[in-house]
């Protein structure tokens, strides 16, 4: 059976899918860092020789258009049907299907990158590694993988979504420390951390890895 914190994730964005699209449309537009940051995923995937690139929690899809709009052959994954329908609806030429990162249903090193968008922060503490692991398993010698997430030491609940209907989610907010160890942990190595507004109450932060050759 799912772990709580699964079944929690997958009800609260179905129950929110169509309100968080509305939310991050223009999100890439309006921060050039975020853009910079999938342009550079998308040359470390041609330099390790290109292929299929899981955007592991897509969303409503959008981190995979664009990846595919800088000639990536991106697909997206999320745990909520909800949100893959409303990505299928927003993006139809492309591919989205209902998964869970606990458990990818891909071959062993299947992909050329694997992206994870803000989409490991309800992940709990302890089940981190496993996914890391996974996201090792699927992808080809010196393949990338980029983690972007929530900078801090906290986790927050949410029982309210944009669309103000009654969710309930937390948010981990962890140090690049902290995920570099898990990644290494798991086998992977680190090219780049990267911190973005380090000034706000909640700075962001991208790290850059790949499977070792």
């Amino acid at each position: 059976m799912p772990a709580d914190w699964l079944d929690e994730a997958r009800h609260s964005y179905d129950a929110d899918a169509d309100a968080y699209a509305q939310v991050v449309t223009g999100l890439l537009d309006a921060n050039p860092a975020l853009r910079a940051s999938l342009a550079l995923f998308a040359d470390l995937v041609e330099r390790a020789g290109g292929g299929p690139v899981a955007d592991v929690g897509c969303g409503p899809g959008y981190v995979t258009r664009h990846l595919h709009d800088l000639g990536v052959e991106a697909f997206g994954i999320d745990l909520s049907p909800g949100m893959a329908a409303r990505a299928r609806r927003d993006h139809p030429d492309l591919d989205f299907t209902v998964g869970t990162m606990t458990g990818l249903a891909l071959a062993d090193g299947s992909l050329g990158g694997v992206l994870a968008y803000w989409s490991v922060i309800h992940v709990p503490d302890d089940a981190v590694p496993g996914v890391f692991d996974e996201f090792l398993r699927v992808l080809r010698p010196g393949a990338p993988v980029l983690v972007g997430f929530h900078v801090g030491d906290a986790t927050e609940r949410t029982t309210e979504g944009h669309s103000g209907r009654t969710i309930g989610v937390d948010t981990h907010r962890r140090t690049p420390e902290k995920v570099s160890t898990w990644l290494r942990d798991s086998g992977f190595h680190i090219d780049a951390e990267l911190v973005l507004r380090p000034d706000d109450d909640v700075p962001g932060a991208i790290l850059f890895g790949r499977r070792p050759t």
